[in-house]
């Protein structure tokens, strides 16, 4: 179709041209009239792409008057309020700002943070690691216990009865392959050492293929509500062998007496300590206020009222990525989700 060349003309003949010839118009140079403006402005946008929650670089975050932290609440841990109260006391003197501490499981902790209900958690490594998937947040600060066999690591546990026939011997495959049609007690699905490790090493040492294979190699699998549930249930001779953080066998998980009649068959290392977790949110002056402010905690006159939070003898800094590492990895070595 021929095209006709742009010239000083009247629309209007213009206009009669193309009803009749059915020519196409040139446009050039042409400013758009009200309707195709309107036309434009109204025509539908692109589907919104799934709602998450906006980075600090793409929306202008208010100043903070106040930081909440979560504070998990554990089985080993009593009056937890009363103290949070005092601690958050502390730690609002040393950054100048009101700090205000609630308690809740770790579930609720991470969902907190992704909500901006909670900017600092106290949380394990696994959901220190679903807390950064869903809000950018960073673990800052780790525990160490006397417990804890490696410091700012512990050992995840096989346990056994004291009288059982299962023997520890030279190497990792030939003890676990013993274990091969007993009865198995997991602590729940998602603890780290009572779950995530044991099933990572399963995985790595070829007896099983991944979560939903673990009835082919074991006679009977059983998941448990905690520590203590997991170990009741070797006590009570309803499985045979149980997997458990290494600090379980002491109360106030299960009773000195209980503890003499079990050991442990095979341990599995480098479970990264709990640790402190700082929501992305928090600017950085007021991160590294707040890191220096639970330092302090390590200080003489506030070591006792730190340790009766979760038994920690201090707090030292970590590299998030460093420290989750072993996490990270027995998480996907065993073919699991966060």
């Amino acid at each position: 179709m021929k095209k006709i060349p742009c010239l000083p003309v009247n629309l209007a003949v213009v206009a009669g041209l193309i009803s009749l010839l059915g020519l196409t118009a040139c446009t050039e140079n042409t400013p758009k009239t009200s309707s195709q403006t309107k036309t434009a402005q109204t025509t539908p946008a692109k589907e919104a792409a799934p709602e998450t929650k906006p980075t600090p670089t793409e929306v202008a975050q208010a100043p903070l008057k106040e930081v909440t932290i979560a504070f998990a609440t554990r089985r080993d841990t009593k009056d937890l309020q009363n103290k949070v109260d005092k601690v958050t006391a502390i730690l609002s003197k040393e950054i100048g700002m009101p700090v205000k501490g609630i308690t809740a499981d770790e579930t609720a902790s991470v969902e907190a943070l992704k909500a901006n209900r909670a900017n600092v958690a106290f949380l394990s490594g696994r959901a220190a690691l679903k807390a950064e998937q869903l809000s950018g947040a960073k673990m800052y600060l780790a525990e160490i216990r006397t417990d804890y066999s490696g410091g700012k690591t512990y050992n995840s546990i096989f346990v056994v009865p004291v009288d059982s026939p299962l023997k520890t011997l030279a190497y990792p495959t030939q003890t676990l392959e013993h274990l091969r049609g007993k009865r198995m007690a997991f602590t729940s699905r998602s603890s780290g050492s009572g779950f995530i490790f044991p099933v990572s090493e399963l995985v790595g040492l070829k007896f099983v293929d991944g979560p939903d294979r673990l009835e082919q190699f074991f006679g009977k699998v059983t998941y448990g509500d905690g520590y203590s549930s997991a170990l009741q249930a070797l006590l009570r001779d309803q499985a045979d062998v149980a997997v458990v953080s290494e600090y379980a066998l002491l109360p106030p998980w299960i009773t000195e007496e209980e503890g003499k009649k079990l050991r442990v068959l095979h341990a599995v290392p480098n479970v990264p300590a709990h640790g402190i977790v700082i929501d992305d949110s928090v600017p950085a002056d007021l991160r590294e206020k707040l890191i220096n402010a639970f330092m302090k905690m390590n200080e003489s006159e506030n070591k006792d009222l730190f340790r009766s939070l979760y038994n920690s003898t201090e707090l030292v800094k970590v590299d998030h990525e460093q420290h989750l590492a072993t996490m990270r990895t027995a998480i996907q070595r065993a073919g699991l989700k966060l």
